[in-house]
């Protein structure tokens, strides 16, 4: 995938988180991708959201099961307010990742033409696990929610990699 770069007042690395609902999933994927490019050194350097492709939760909380499973890793959904992606969004971010192949193909069929590169699974950042998608466990008891963070943890790790290899060398390709 190759990063381009979305002109603004500060050259930052927009990133875009999208599952569902954007209750379970993408606000997890936001809080650990928020604490590990802050332990990088590099958290100045990019602006992080999340959001879902439907609007059946907009205004709600982070589900609570995923509060759970976040807080007993150490990160914090407190404050998160679920939204519907936009249209604006494709011109916004710079890097779109998504959770399962049907949130890949609803954001391709709602994304204009020139923006669909920025559009990708999460898991193709993964290390360990070799998953394409980042189960969604909202009808599923806590086990499926504390696995999802270990998805989501991997991902970010070579998400995290990545994104600061290319913060240290902007032509990186």
């Amino acid at each position: 995938m190759r990063f381009e770069m979305v002109e603004s007042d500060s050259i930052k690395t927009k990133i875009l988180f999208v599952c569902t609902g954007n209750i379970c999933r993408s606000p997890v994927a936001k809080a650990v991708f928020n604490k590990k490019i802050a332990l990088s050194g590099h958290a100045d350097k990019v602006v992080v959201d999340s959001a879902g492709t439907h609007a059946c939760h907009v205004g709600e909380k982070a589900d609570s099961r995923s509060q759970h499973a976040a807080a007993f890793r150490g990160y914090s959904l407190i404050g998160h307010v679920a939204r519907q992606v936009t249209v604006e969004d494709f011109a916004q971010f710079d890097i779109i990742l998504v959770m399962d192949w049907k949130n890949l193909r609803q954001l391709q069929n709602l994304a204009p033409e020139h923006h669909r590169h920025k559009i990708e699974l999460m898991m193709r950042y993964a290390q360990n696990y070799d998953d394409a998608e980042v189960p969604d466990p909202y009808y599923s008891e806590q086990a499926a929610f504390n696995l999802v963070v270990d998805y989501v943890e991997d991902a970010v790790n070579g998400l995290v990699e990545s994104v600061a290899r290319r913060i240290v060398e902007p032509n990186a390709a």
